[in-house]
């Protein structure tokens, strides 16, 4: 299976529905008055955490998503239907990033955590919540609001209590296999992993713990050389960290001491995480208590392992466990901004075009609904547009563009003649 840890999506929240305008009608009701419905609510979408998923596989192949619209209002004040919210699963550990800002909106750590990505467009009122003593018979109603379209960064940052990192072919691999039901790719060639495997440890108690195999990591990983680099991020919420060192390299302590160079260079916070150094493949060297005695003056825990044999791996499990009821996870620095371009649905920017001398189009979201809601023949409902656009300051723009009495305004299927702060259809 391939390994995604970052992926990017576009998301819509649904549209709210339109008002109704509407008259009672019936055989024995004088004077029925309005009786037009309420739009719909549009659909929120929200992202929410689950376990059961543990790539971003998924937005390789879908990566829009749009949330249903709410019904229209209907005749008899009946309201239109509220659209179902969108759910979104993505993996536990995932951040999500808006892209326009750069701000980090979420950052999921725990299954089922959600939260609220884009707010649906609130359905707009029908005549009958306009109806007053002095205004008994409204003419016009409200457009819905618009959805929030957005896009997010997704970034996946595995949660697992211990990593496991090393050079290419320090055994990583071995080791969590033995010591788990994890069963990774395995051979004799560098880069033999390819992505992060987990594992779940048992301890004696029956509790369990997650072990993270990372990709192995070679000098100037942090620089983006090799492969281990991409993976980093995946050891940052781990309570400590596992060193494996293949002793039957040319220089181990060397591959040590670069490995850690290479943490520090990523971060501060992976450098200064709490490591259990494992010496692997004593099976295959006859100095490994000379090798030891070099190591316990870098080091303050270290184990002489072998992860092919098993020799002395319940020890390093043993010592792993008491570790992890001892540590805590790193704290993590990422910081949540208030999400407020959630709840911006706010559409009333416009913008006019002169297409010929004498006529001039006017275009906006917000604009546009407010015209699919207005009868030309309506004169009431041309009046209240009229004050609409005024107080958005259409007019004054139209008056800078050298708009002259007479002269036609286009709005959506609305074509208008213009006079002095006045439009007649």
């Amino acid at each position: 299976m391939q390994f995604l840890d970052k992926s990017k999506i576009r998301i819509i929240s649904g549209r709210g529905g339109n008002g109704m305008v509407a008259w009672r009608r019936e055989k024995y009701v004088d004077k029925g008055g309005p009786a037009g419905g309420d739009g719909g609510s549009g659909g929120d979408v929200y992202l929410i955490a689950d376990e059961n998923m543990s790539t971003l596989m998924d937005f390789k192949y879908k990566s829009v998503f749009k949330a249903d619209s709410g019904e229209n209002g209907g005749i008899k004040n009946m309201h239109g239907k509220c659209a179902k919210d969108l759910i979104i699963k993505v993996p536990v550990g995932t951040v999500v990033r808006d892209i326009k800002t750069g701000n980090v909106i979420a950052d999921l750590k725990e299954d089922g955590q959600k939260v609220l990505a884009a707010k649906g467009g609130r359905g707009g009122r029908g005549n009958a919540r306009f109806a007053t003593a002095q205004k008994r018979a409204p003419q016009f109603c409200e457009p819905g609001e618009p959805g929030i379209e957005r896009e997010l960064e997704l970034e996946l940052k595995l949660i697992a209590d211990v990593g496991l990192l090393g050079m290419p072919n320090a055994g990583k691999s071995t080791l969590i296999s033995r010591i788990s039901s994890a069963k990774p790719k395995i051979a004799d060639y560098p880069f033999t992993t390819l992505i992060p495997n987990l594992g779940v440890v048992k301890k004696r108690s029956g509790d369990g713990y997650v072990v993270a195999d990372i990709p192995g990591l070679i000098e100037g990983a942090s620089e983006g050389v090799g492969l281990g680099h991409d993976f980093l991020r995946h050891i940052e919420r781990c309570r400590f960290l596992v060193h494996l060192v293949d002793l039957t390299a040319d220089n181990p302590i060397q591959n040590y001491k670069i490995i850690n160079s290479e943490l520090k260079k990523h971060s501060d916070k992976l450098a200064n995480l709490y490591q259990i150094v494992a010496l692997n493949k004593i099976d295959a060297v006859q100095n490994s208590e000379e090798i030891l005695e070099e190591f316990n003056k870098l080091a303050p825990d270290v184990f002489l392992i072998s992860a092919v044999t098993g020799e002395n791996i319940d020890k390093l499990v043993d010592f792993m466990s008491i570790k992890v009821d001892e540590i805590e996870h790193h704290t993590s620095d990422i910081v949540v901004e208030e999400d407020l371009a959630a709840y911006d649905n706010d559409d009333s920017s416009f913008e006019i075009y002169k297409v010929y001398k004498d006529t001039y189009i006017v275009q906006g979201g917000k604009i546009k609904r407010l015209a699919d809601v207005t009868d030309a023949r309506n004169t009431e409902q041309i009046i209240r547009l009229q004050n609409i656009l005024i107080n958005m300051g259409v007019f004054t723009e139209l008056k800078k563009y050298g708009i002259k009495d007479g002269d036609t305004v286009i709005i959506g299927h609305l074509e208008l003649e213009y006079y002095d702060d006045q439009m007649y259809s």
